[in-house]
Order: structure tokens, then C-alpha cells, then sequence
């Protein structure tokens, strides 16, 4: 039975062949003689991969489109040079039979192009020859040196942009990893074009010398081996070398044509013939050209036939363009009716973790054309926060809700409402720090975020009340400061597996070694994520991924248990925490238990089997009213501040303070560095010292 390959793969076989022989072609071009008729086919195949050449150069919407070009041109300028030399062995041996003896391609560029005068063909070829060399190729070339040192001297920027995006978390490690790929290979290819240039030029210089080359060796074999005349030998050779040579320039002008199309293109959405249409498809470009031209016309001496329809066509152009811009848009197409018998899975399912509902009265606030930007806001926040953070916050939908009241709104997480309030959409609020005095008339009202005394005012009076010490802001900053307040105390709902293996993607490609040994082996990708919930939960950003990774996966080698890799972990955590709280001179606040009172937790938390770290519901009552009374002057006065315990009790004290104490990081003292300064600002006493 014979072997069968499929399609795909004698396609890819054919494709891989073709080079190879296309090679092997060249060399036979250059060492062994071929006939006129296969000369003429060669000739023929030369002129049509230039056209080809060009048309992609064209119709290409950035350089890299073409990234294949530098390659491309090598191989065709050997290619036309091979046919040099095949033709200049045809001319040189056959001349004297006449003007067809280097076949019918050569017979017709010779005579009928140039009418069968050498002297003219000669001029002709001299004028290509310089616009092809002087203008067209020193162009190219010089614009190809300076985007190719351009190029090179901002790759080190492009590299620092892209790793700073994706730091950032606003490009994903596949989106990084591609555009690393494009600004290598925009590089290279600048670089290779650099080259290339120096083919198209010396390719122009060896046009110039193969025609001397076969007009002196044309003259001499003449009038000494074939016995011709001086007149006959040069009308034979001559024009038989002009046309050989104009068959080879002209598919040299293509590309060299191609070559500066290549690298003076801008990058696109268009080919290169709609971003100059685009360009030049505007009636404020042609109405005063046609008027120019019609003035030109009634000039003494002008040739008014010739310039009058000229501008007449330029009116024209200009009058339809006129037309185009004003055309009203077509209608769109009507929806189809829903059916009304199906119900979809979008009905009564919300992919969306974060969605702000609002009342009807809210709508305006959505409304850019008006000039409110709280979907600008919003983006804002979530930017700021995906950078404090260190993953990726959620995107948020705006929905409108009829059940709501005018002006409220509510905001949901992961589907359970986390704040709600209203405001009013044709004021602004006056929120009193503290440092306010005076009257202001509005509504009152409480601030939704940290709950400060404020006024709805007329937008009028918002000088008046800068002017008494009032913070003026206006609705749509109102709930997005709101919404970033409820995402930083929610933060570690936002964070799933799959943001997590986003982490872990963007450092393994700076520190492979230590994902490979972190996950998911020996941590599972479960378990990793609620590590690093838990530290969200305490107000510990992920920036520092790098150094959380590589402490996880020391404290894995001990235990698996997500809550005691984070009690492990902290202590190489704590400057992360102290420098939230104050400078690096600056001492650390820090609150304490008297002594005999951590012995008794100590006790307590020991002796709990279930490990369910619960405080005697009385005793955890009187230590939180009393770490409130301690707390409250550094609070009033905006001083952070620390709870510093022993490690066995951290973890219960945190979780009895949570609620009171949000803001408040409850640290170990292993956790505070030794050589960081400490300023005691309160100890909460014995047992029988706490008021009951």
C-alpha cells in the first residue's frame, strides 16, 4: 500500500522545498548557459515577485506586517543579478544575430520602449538609474539607519514600560510576554532593513557597471570575432544591452519603491491606501485647492483647457466630500423582539463580583455626555487600589435599580451588600474634618465613608464653605470614595485562584525557581489562596509578592495549615506592616496587655482543643472597652497605631478587636524589628483592673 500524506502536510512539505530550490535555480543561473525562451520566462517571474513585493508593502498596516522584507529583498536582488549575469553570457555569445537573440523580453524593452535607438535607451537608464539610486534608495537607506537607531535606543525604555504595566496589573503575563516579542522582533527588523538598504544600492551601482560591462565586451566581440562594423556592432550590442539593463532596473525601482514604502510607514489601522485617503478625504483640503487652480487658469499665458478641468474636478471632489460629511448615519437596525417563552442563565446570574446599584435619580451621575465622570472615578479607584493591593480589582457594573429609593444607592460584592446610602446628584457635600466653623445652609448629613458630620449644599455655595474649612466634594466622588472604602475592607473577597495563579504567572518570570518550588507543590493552589486572603484580611497588600512567595514557601516545609503559615510568615511581614503606620525615624506606637493579663489569655488559648481561639464572652467584653477608652486619643488626634501581643494570643485578640478596631493591626512581638524604636502609648491592665 503507498504511504499517503495528508494535504496540510505536503503543503507544508511543498512550502519547505521551495526555498531550497529556489536556491539551487540561482546557481544555475550563474554558472550554466540557459536558452533565450527560459531567459524570457525568468524575466518575466522577476518582474511579477517585484510587483508582488510592492503590492504587499502597500497594502502592509505597520512595518511588521511585512517582517519577512529584508529576507525578501536579499533573495530577489539575488535573483535579478543571477539573470545579469545569465543574460550578459546570452548577449555577449548571441548579439550579432541580431535584436532577438537574447530573446523576445529583451527585444521588446530594446525597441519598442525606447524605439529602437540605443542613444535614447542609454538617457532613459541614466534617469532611472539616478532616481532609483539617488532619490528612492538614499532615501530609504537613511531612513532606515535612524529608525533603526531610534529603535534600539528606546528598546530598554519599551522593556521597563511593559514590566512596569504588568507590575501594575494592567496587562496580563501572555499580553506582556506578546509585547516583548514585538518590540524584540521591531528591532530586529529595523536593523535588517538597515542592511537591506545596502543591497537595493548596490544592486543600482551593479545595473550601471553590467551595462558597461556588456556594451565594451558587446563593441570588442563585434567588430573582432564576428567581423561587424563599428555602427553595426553597437546597434546590435548596445540596444541588446539597454534592454537587458532596463529589464533588470525596473524591478529594482519596485523594490527599492517598496523598501522606502516599508520604512517611512506609520503604524495603523489602515493600509497605506486608506490612511492616505482618510487623510486627504476631507472638502477643507480641496475647495481652496480648486479655487487656486481656477484663479491659475485666468493668468495671462496659462493654459486655461488644461487647468480649468483640473479644477473643476478638485470642486467636484471637494462638493461630494462635502456631501459624504454630512450624510446622516444610516439607522440601525431594529433588535429582534425578545422571546419572551426562554429564560437565559444572564437572568438570574451576575459573573460581576462588584456591582454599585443606584436609584433612577442616580442615572445623570453615569451620564458622560453630561459631564459626570463616575465611571471615570470608578476606574480611578480601581487602579489606585489594584496598585496598593498588588492583584487586579474586579471590574465594577453600574446598574439602575427601581426598588431603590430616587437617590440611593447600595454596593454589592461578591452579592452580598456591603454599604449603602444616598446622596443628592444637584449638590455638592460639605463634610466638616474638624476644622470647620460657621453656618451653612443645606441638608444634613453623615458622611458615608468614615461617618463625619457634613451638609448637602447648592454647588453655588461651595466657595463659601472652602472658605469655613468645609471639604467640598461633589456625589459621584461621594460613592466612589465610598466603594473604595468597602473594596480596601473587602479586599481579600475580591481574590479568587484565578487571580492568584496571575500572581504566581507575572513572578515566574522573574524568579521561575521559586514558583516551581511553592506551587503546587508542596502548597496547593487552595491553600495558597487562603494564605493569602488571610493576609488581606489583616490589611497586608500583595505588592511584595516575591517576598510572601519565597516566606510561604519556607513555612510550607513545617505545615500546610493555611492559619499557621500565616502566624509563620509574619514576623518576616512586619516591616511591611510598621511602615503603614509610621516613617523610618519616626518611633511605632504600640498599645499592650499588662502581663498577667497575656498569661491569662495565654492560658485560655492553650487549654482551647478546637483551637476555635475564643476569649470567656465577659472578660473579651471588658478588654474591648477597655482597648476602646486606650485607643480613643490616638484615634481623635488620626495617630496610627499597634496592638502588640504575644504570638499565642495574636490571633485571639484579633479576632475579638476586628470588629472595633478595624483599622488597627494586631501584631506579635516578633513581628517588630529590634531596631525599630517603640513609644508604649497605653497598657491595658490586670484582670480585676477591667471595669466590669
Amino acid at each position: 500500500m503507498r504511504p499517503f500524506l495528508p494535504r496540510s502536510d505536503f503543503s507544508s512539505l511543498a512550502r519547505s522545498g521551495a526555498l531550497p530550490l529556489a536556491i539551487l535555480m540561482l546557481i544555475v543561473l550563474l554558472v550554466v548557459p540557459i536558452p533565450a525562451f527560459l531567459l524570457d520566462t525568468f524575466f518575466i517571474t522577476n518582474i511579477m515577485i517585484s510587483l508582488a513585493v510592492l503590492m504587499v508593502a502597500l497594502n502592509a498596516r505597520k512595518p511588521l506586517d511585512f517582517s519577512a522584507f529584508p529576507t525578501v529583498l536579499l533573495f530577489a536582488t539575488l535573483f535579478r543579478l543571477g539573470l545579469n549575469v545569465a543574460s550578459t553570457r546570452v548577449v555577449l555569445v548571441h548579439g550579432h544575430e541580431g535584436e532577438a537573440a537574447a530573446g523576445h523580453v529583451i527585444e521588446a524593452f530594446g525597441t519598442f520602449l525606447i524605439g529602437g535607438d540605443y542613444v535614447v535607451g542609454i538617457f532613459v537608464f541614466a534617469i532611472l538609474l539616478i532616481i532609483n539610486l539617488i532619490v528612492v534608495t538614499k532615501g530609504a537607506g537613511r531612513v532606515s539607519e535612524v529608525s533603526a537607531r531610534f529603535t534600539l535606543d528606546a528598546l530598554p525604555g519599551k522593556q521597563m514600560s511593559i514590566d512596569a504595566d504588568l507590575n501594575a496589573g494592567l496587562i496580563t503575563p501572555d499580553e506582556a510576554r506578546a509585547r516583548r516579542i514585538e518590540v524584540a522582533t521591531e528591532a530586529d527588523f529595523y536593523g535588517a532593513m538597515d542592511g537591506s538598504s545596502k543591497f537595493v544600492k548596490g544592486d543600482a551601482i551593479a545595473g550601471l557597471l553590467i551595462l558597461g560591462v556588456n556594451v565594451i565586451g558587446g563593441l570588442i566581440l563585434g567588430t573582432v570575432s564576428h567581423g561587424l562594423s563599428i555602427g553595426d556592432a553597437a546597434h546590435n550590442y548596445v540596444l541588446l544591452a539597454i534592454g537587458d539593463a532596463l529589464v533588470a532596473q525596473i524591478p529594482s525601482l519596485m523594490l527599492s519603491i517598496a523598501a522606502a514604502a516599508i520604512v517611512t510607514r506609520v503604524k495603523s489601522e489602515d493600509d497605506l491606501a486608506g490612511q492616505i485617503g482618510g487623510q486627504f478625504g476631507s472638502h477643507k483640503i480641496w475647495t481652496p485647492v480648486a479655487g487656486i487652480l481656477g484663479i491659475l487658469a485666468f493668468l495671462p499665458g496659462m493654459p486655461m483647457l488644461v487647468i480649468l478641468p483640473a479644477a473643476g474636478a478638485a470642486g467636484f471632489t471637494a462638493y461630494r466630500l462635502h456631501q459624504i460629511a454630512n450624510r446622516p448615519p444610516p439607522p440601525e437596525p431594529a433588535a429582534p423582539a425578545p422571546d419572551l417563552s426562554k429564560i437565559g442563565w444572564d437572568e438570574v446570574t451576575d459573573a460581576m463580583q462588584v456591582v454599585i446599584e443606584i436609584g433612577y435619580g442616580l442615572v445623570p451621575l453615569v451620564d458622560e455626555r453630561k459631564g459626570k465622570q463616575l465611571m471615570g472615578r470608578i476606574t480611578g479607584v480601581r487602579r489606585q487600589l489594584s496598585k496598593d493591593l498588588g492583584f487586579v480589582v474586579p471590574q465594577a457594573r453600574v446598574n439602575d435599580d427601581i426598588n431603590l429609593q430616587p437617590y440611593a444607592y447600595r454596593i454589592r460584592i461578591n452579592g452580598v451588600v456591603v454599604g449603602e446610602d444616598s446622596v443628592s446628584p444637584d449638590d455638592v457635600l460639605a463634610l466638616n474634618t474638624g476644622q470647620a466653623s460657621g453656618h451653612l445652609n443645606g441638608k444634613p448629613a453623615k458622611d458615608p465613608t468614615f461617618g463625619l458630620d457634613a451638609i448637602w449644599i447648592n454647588p453655588s455655595d461651595a466657595d463659601a464653605a472652602t472658605g469655613l474649612g468645609y471639604l467640598v466634594v461633589d456625589p459621584g466622588t461621594v460613592i466612589a470614595t465610598h466603594l473604595n472604602h468597602m473594596l480596601l475592607q473587602n479586599a481579600s473577597d475580591l481574590l479568587g485562584p484565578d487571580e492568584v495563579q496571575a500572581l504566581l504567572d507575572g513572578l515566574k518570570e522573574r524568579a521561575g525557581q521559586l514558583v516551581a518550588s511553592l506551587c503546587p507543590q508542596p502548597v496547593p493552589l487552595t491553600t495558597l489562596t487562603q494564605v493569602l486572603r488571610g493576609l488581606l484580611a489583616e490589611n497586608i497588600p500583595l505588592k511584595e509578592f516575591r517576598r510572601i512567595a519565597s516566606a510561604v514557601a519556607i513555612a510550607a516545609q513545617r505545615t500546610l495549615d493555611a492559619e499557621e503559615i500565616i502566624e509563620l510568615i509574619r514576623p518576616q511581614l512586619g516591616p511591611l506592616i510598621i511602615q503603614k503606620l509610621c516613617s523610618v525615624r519616626e518611633p511605632l506606637r504600640v498599645m499592650t496587655l499588662e502581663g498577667q493579663l497575656e498569661s491569662l489569655l495565654g492560658q485560655a488559648v492553650r487549654g482551647d482543643a478546637s483551637r476555635s481561639h475564643t476569649i470567656e464572652p465577659d472578660l473579651g467584653r471588658r478588654i474591648v472597652d477597655a482597648l476602646q477608652r486606650a485607643a480613643q486619643p490616638m484615634i481623635a488626634e488620626a495617630k496610627p497605631f499597634a496592638l502588640v501581643v504575644q504570638p499565642s494570643i495574636r490571633l485571639a485578640i484579633r479576632r475579638l478587636v476586628r470588629s472595633v478596631l478595624p483599622d488597627t493591626p494586631v501584631m506579635s512581638f516578633f513581628e517588630v524589628p529590634e531596631e525599630k524604636p517603640v513609644e508604649v502609648v497605653a497598657v491595658v491592665g490586670a484582670p480585676e483592673a477591667l471595669p466590669a
